[in-house]
């Protein structure tokens, strides 16, 4: 880097004997030149190398003469300057990108036998035309960020998008030029002098380093904000701001760990093109390697699966790949994900606490569960103070005793759950747990069915489980009902306002008011909210029913296949075995739930109560469906709509593909804003979540058609 020192202070002297504003137009545009090709390198030795040559103050003095001399000649002026990085000015909404080629997603290994099958079946799938092989295999550490498309045109940054949904994301190219580690343009003769792709898309993963993240989170609290949760959000929501110069505030980093689709000759191995990517100038992540043999492979999964907190940015797994690309194309894909890859996820994190107590739960199709009652204990940034045992079987086999010391673990880094006692720790005072004989809410004997591990109680008319049931029919991923949660939906069943589901329809304003705690305007806004449900899809009120084994999945297959609810209940079990999908279990599950004359009686009410039993038009199958702008969006209202009201608007944003939800969560990908927004709006603000403002009916129309 000799060459590079010298060339700054050469710059430095000239500079001090003749500053920028001395400067004629002629003069400055080869000085233009020079100052960006010597800030694009210190740029490239502090982001992406973390190997700075030269003091702060030398890098200031050469940035602020070219930001001079752009100033004092706009002309000179190029998109790609290192000057640019600022952000420029905010936008109104986020426009789509169409992936060229889909970002896939990854099927999971969780531990060496999976990784193991895996690769057997590639090799079984590979033997048919290259007989007997043994693939190399590349290794990457699985960075828990957000993937995002880099496409480069003629060696210039043209278009950046997220994933979305593999097949059409968001363009964040203007928050992406932001970031100092992706290079603006890829200068000629990187690559060990050899040109750029006329065109090529990088893709790779933003992310926020440990570090980085606490310090920003000191400036938020400093500054009276509300911290990030975590490196993840933090990054994925800085990306998905409207205004860039936010975004260029935050201290967001990049690893570029693939191409799609290169324009010229492209390298045969994976292996070959991250060393291209390299050489091109991308920041590639350290430790990726390359392996001959699997068992070398796991033994690294195994070292970074202890060693994580080692690094300074988070990892949730490796990222297992085929080497060779002739080798990928024979595999192919499956689904939405690549039959040549897969991500190993390492365990989840774990903690000890004490288990005080085990309850057990009615669930609303009768099963009864044992659930621990934990002294509060973080695990993997959550508090956790209940946890699963899953059922009688489990806390046998595993000799779980009230009052032992427990490891905890986030199954999927999601669902607490207790994974062992820890035997060593007895004092001698823990007690043996006994299932009980009989419901707790009703007293009915309980029941364990044969080949089941769970007990369940056979009372159609048990109090818990209909408040369950009805906990899980107004839910967000089922009917939805803004500002109908847990507890009131039980508050709702015990004062005897709703005792079968369709009462829920007839709830009036009076009888809320009644209720302690009701005022006027938030029993009109519960009323409102119920009403609104009624226009629902058929998927999610299939769901919302409680139909044993029909989760989300099975309900969209099952409307992609029936028009209305009458035709699904006229079907049989063998017609349902012809959905994919749909199996013996489920078939026969839907088939008998139909059967019954109270379910009959229930659809026949709900139907008479005003709620929606026929498949909406963006339920169709998509060779019957029409163009869908909003296709894959879920999406979010708050204030009042000019023109519509919250039922009309939701449905119609519905039938342009949208998921309409009642909260903003990570999930939400759009806020839609009326008149008097409610909290809302600082909730999705905080999030990072796209907004957009209904000025007009015509907005809200123009939104409807182009997302």
């Amino acid at each position: 880097m000799t060459d590079l020192v010298e060339k700054t202070h050469d710059l430095l002297e000239a500079l001090e004997e003749r500053p920028p504003t001395a400067r004629t137009k002629e003069e400055a545009a080869p000085l233009v030149d020079t100052l960006r090709a010597v800030v694009r390198r210190h740029d490239h030795r502090y982001y992406v190398e973390d190997t700075p040559v030269i003091p702060d103050a030398e890098y200031d003095r050469l940035y602020r003469a070219l930001e001079t001399l752009e100033a004092e000649f706009p002309a000179l002026q190029t998109p790609d300057s290192p000057t640019q990085r600022v952000g420029g000015e905010p936008i109104d909404a986020f426009e789509k990108h169409e992936h060229p080629e889909p970002l896939l997603s990854l099927s999971n290994a969780f531990d060496e036998g999976d990784l193991r099958d895996w690769y057997e079946r590639c090799q079984r799938q590979l033997a048919d035309r290259y007989g007997a092989v043994e693939p190399t295999l590349v290794a990457e550490l699985k960075i828990d960020g957000l993937a995002v498309a880099l496409t480069y045109e003629q060696g210039q940054l043209a278009v950046a998008a997220t994933r979305g949904n593999g097949s059409v994301g968001e363009n964040i190219t203007h928050n992406i030029r932001t970031v100092h580690r992706i290079p603006l343009r890829i200068p000629a003769g990187a690559d060990n002098g050899r040109q750029p792709p006329e065109r090529i898309e990088v893709r790779g993963e933003v992310f926020m380093r440990k570090s980085e993240f606490e310090a920003l989170n000191d400036r938020l609290r400093a500054d009276g904000q509300s911290p990030f949760a975590n490196p993840r959000n933090a990054a994925a929501g800085s990306l998905r701001q409207l205004d860039p110069s936010v975004t260029a505030e935050r201290p967001l980093s990049f690893f570029a760990f693939a191409t799609g689709p290169i324009s010229g000759p492209s390298p045969d191995t994976h292996t070959e093109k991250l060393k291209m990517l390299d050489g091109l100038g991308f920041p590639m992540e350290a430790h990726t390697q390359r392996f001959e043999d699997l068992s070398s492979l796991t033994s690294f999964c195994e070292h970074w699966g202890s060693h994580r907190d080692d690094l300074d940015y988070e990892i949730d797994g490796v990222v297992v790949k085929i080497d060779r690309h002739d080798y990928r194309r024979e595999l192919g894909t499956i689904a939405d994900a690549p039959r040549w890859a897969i991500a190993y996820k390492f365990p989840a994190r774990e903690a000890t606490t004490t288990l005080t107590d085990i309850l057990v739960n009615v669930g609303r199709t009768g099963a009864v569960n044992p659930e621990a009652v934990l002294e509060p204990v973080q695990v993997g940034g959550v508090t956790v103070s209940q946890a699963t045992l899953h059922n009688e079987d489990y806390i046998a086999e595993r000799d779980i005793r009230i009052g032992d010391t427990v490891v905890v673990k986030r199954a999927g880094d999601v669902i607490p759950q207790v994974v062992r006692a820890v035997a060593e720790a007895r004092t001698g005072e823990e007690t043996p747990w006994h299932f009980p004989d009989t419901c707790p809410a009703c007293g009915e004997e309980l029941v364990r069915l044969p080949e089941e591990a769970d007990y369940y109680c056979m009372n159609s008319e048990c109090p818990a489980q209909f408040k369950r049931l009805v906990e899980h029919f107004v839910s967000r991923d089922a009917m939805d009902i803004e500002g109908l949660g847990e507890k009131l939906a039980h508050r709702l069943v015990e004062e005897g306002l709703i005792r079968r589901l369709p009462d829920l329809y007839r709830i009036t304003i009076d009888e809320l008011t009644a209720l302690e705690g009701f005022a006027e305007k938030s029993a009109q806004n519960l009323v409102e909210a119920i009403d609104a449900s009624k226009t629902q899809p058929l998927r999610r009120l299939l769901f919302a029913l409680g139909i044993r084994h029909v989760g989300k999945t099975v309900a969209e297959d099952l409307v992609a296949e029936f028009e209305t609810i009458d035709d699904l209940a006229a079907a049989d079990a063998d017609c349902l075995l012809t959905i994919d999908g749909v199996g013996p279990t489920i078939a026969e599950s839907v088939s008998d739930w139909f059967l019954l004359p109270e379910n009959q009686d229930l659809i026949a009410e709900l139907k008479a109560v005003g709620v929606n039993t026929e498949r909406l038009p963006h339920e169709a199958p998509s060779d019957e469906g029409a163009d869908l702008p909003l296709e894959g969006l879920t999406i979010v209202i708050t204030g009042s709509l000019p023109g519509r009201t919250r039922r009309e608007a939701s449905r119609a944003l519905e039938e342009a593909g949208a998921s309409v939800t009642s909260s903003v969560s990570g999930n939400t990908d759009v806020l839609v804003v009326g008149e008097t927004p409610g909290s809302k709006l600082q909730e999705a603000e905080a999030e990072g979540v796209r907004i957009v403002r209904m000025e007009d009916e015509e907005d809200f129309e123009r939104f409807l058609a182009d997302g």
